[in-house]
């Protein structure tokens, strides 16, 4: 199996579950209407939020997660690869951090593959827009690999698309697909998403897919978090195959995965890989 339809989700997910679930599920239904065989939904799927309150009273552990159940139930029923690019959860972290954990969904509703967050958003975007990711969440430490029918699947999420040796690491143990699902801020989403996304493809051979969340995210308490929107579908040569714009909805696009193995031959760098010593 050389090709794969695949849907991205873009959404505007806000700070309640329960009304979020259904959404996410009815563009599922969307996608499968369009013959989408692998779907991925956005970095947060669950809970957008900004308050700790609200993600302390949101946020199950995994095995209590209505989000992961329900989308769990949705992939088995169409027959589906599922993404869910991440649900903050709860842990039994002594600190009391949530774990940032994407999911790869089979199509008998089974968890194929789970990933937790690495780089952890520290940032001072702006004088007025500061995060600090880490305060809320703990960061993962394993770099993951998914095998699947049609292509090979390194797994990534958000901030994660500012450190490449992950990339190239992913690509060097077989990634053809990249999974790239964002919350990404507005500043810096205007400014870098869709240079670092194409710089991530082109260093790899690989092809990118990014589902993002996009807009101004509904919020019970705190400030209202905005982001960027513009989910990214690239080939491995760099070409922008899909960009969502800024509107929720359902993006569709065909993938050949027979263009992974043509830029790598093409630009075979992943091979050219140098021991370099220095600086002092």
């Amino acid at each position: 199996m050389s090709r794969v339809r695949a849907a991205l989700l873009q959404l505007n997910a806000g700070d309640d579950p329960a009304a979020n679930l259904p959404v996410t599920r009815g563009f599922i239904d969307s996608a499968v209407s369009e013959g989408a065989e692998f779907v991925l939904t956005p970095e947060m799927t669950n809970c957008l939020s900004a308050s700790r309150r609200i993600q302390a009273e949101a946020m199950r552990p995994e095995a209590e997660d209505p989000t992961l159940a329900g989308l769990r139930d949705t992939a088995a029923r169409h027959g589906i690869w599922l993404l869910i690019g991440s649900l903050g959860l709860k842990t039994d972290d002594p600190d009391g951090r949530f774990a940032n954990r994407s999911f790869l969904i089979g199509p008998d509703g089974g968890i194929e593959a789970r990933y937790d967050k690495i780089h952890m958003f520290d940032v001072d975007v702006s004088p007025t827009e500061s995060y600090r990711e880490s305060t809320a969440y703990r960061p993962g430490a394993r770099a993951v690999l998914a095998r699947t029918p049609f292509a090979t699947l390194g797994l990534s999420i958000c901030y994660d698309l500012r450190f490449p040796y992950l990339f190239r690491r992913l690509a060097g143990a077989g990634a053809q697909i990249l999974t790239v699902p964002a919350a990404f801020a507005a500043v810096t989403g205007a400014a870098h998403w869709e240079v670092l996304l194409r710089a991530r493809a082109i260093e790899t051979g690989a092809f990118v897919l990014a589902p993002a969340q996009t807009g101004t995210h509904a919020a019970r308490e705190g400030r209202s978090r905005q982001t960027h929107g513009h989910s990214l579908a690239v080939a491995p040569w760099g070409e922008i195959l899909v960009d969502a714009g800024t509107a929720p909805g359902v993006s569709c696009v065909d993938l050949d995965l027979d263009a992974v193995a043509e830029a790598r031959s093409r630009v075979p760098s992943l091979r050219h890989d140098r021991a370099i010593e220095g600086p002092e």
